[in-house]
């Protein structure tokens, strides 16, 4: 299978190299980092690492992984895989991630950090609080039930693209969590590691972005709830 690795990244000069080279260089036919305005040698780095390298000058998570989505649609994949630029996530577990799709009994492989062993200190008290509320919405509203929104995951291609992906900024995992139960796509959780990672989260990292992710992620849980049934005839058109 044709499995294309997307790297939204922004400032990750330190850790980029390392995230690519550990990645299996069997299993992937091409990896991809989204330059998200850096300001650093993140895309020099990555470039030397081996990667094709995409510019998005719009901030956000959400804007970069539409622009490697962009991108994607020419070279036909048929795995997409996410993870972050910031060396927290275990690239070299990627083969288990994968495998689930490649056997052809799931669509949606959600790399769970919840399930798997954390490094002391990697998965901060508030990102562990955010999950735990933001999972137990989706199981309240829908039934679905997900330990984790860890953005190491990996998707068949073409049910990616009948999400209909929107979300610019922090509420990207969630939105395609959320699409994929409605949807019906064939889902499960792969306990992955997950380590402390190089310099500080623009998320996690302070309270304000923490605080800005969350009401973005409780945002978008809401707007679904509301939306639920126009979303599930849309989804299944």
């Amino acid at each position: 299978m044709r499995v294309l690795v997307i790297i939204p990244a922004f400032n990750e000069a330190e850790a980029i190299a390392q995230v690519i080279q550990d990645i299996p260089r069997g299993l992937v036919t091409e990896v991809v980092v989204v330059n998200n305005a850096s300001t650093d040698a993140t895309e020099k780095n990555a470039s030397k690492a081996g990667a094709t390298v995409l510019h998005e000058s719009r901030r956000g998570y959400g804007y970069a992984c539409l622009r490697g989505l962009a991108y994607a649609s020419s070279r036909n994949p048929d795995v997409i895989v996410f993870l972050d630029g910031d060396y927290s996530d275990h690239s070299d577990e990627m083969s288990t991630l994968v495998a689930p799709i490649q056997a052809g009994t799931h669509d949606l492989v959600i790399g769970s950090r919840i399930k798997g062993v954390s490094e002391q200190g990697a998965l901060l008290p508030q990102a562990r609080w955010g999950n735990r509320l933001a999972c137990f919405l989706m199981r309240l509203f829908w039934g679905a039930r997900y330990s984790d929104l860890g953005p190491f995951r990996a998707i068949r291609y073409q049910s990616l693209m009948e999400l209909h992906m929107r979300d610019a900024t922090f509420g990207w995992t969630i939105e395609m969590q959320i699409k994929a139960h409605i949807a019906g796509l064939r889902i499960t959780e792969i306990p992955v590691s997950y380590r402390r990672r190089v310099g500080v989260s623009k998320i996690t990292g302070s309270l304000i972005g923490a605080a800005k992710a969350s009401v973005k992620i409780l945002g978008i849980i809401f707007r679904f709830a509301i939306i639920s049934r126009h979303l599930r005839r849309r989804l299944a058109a």
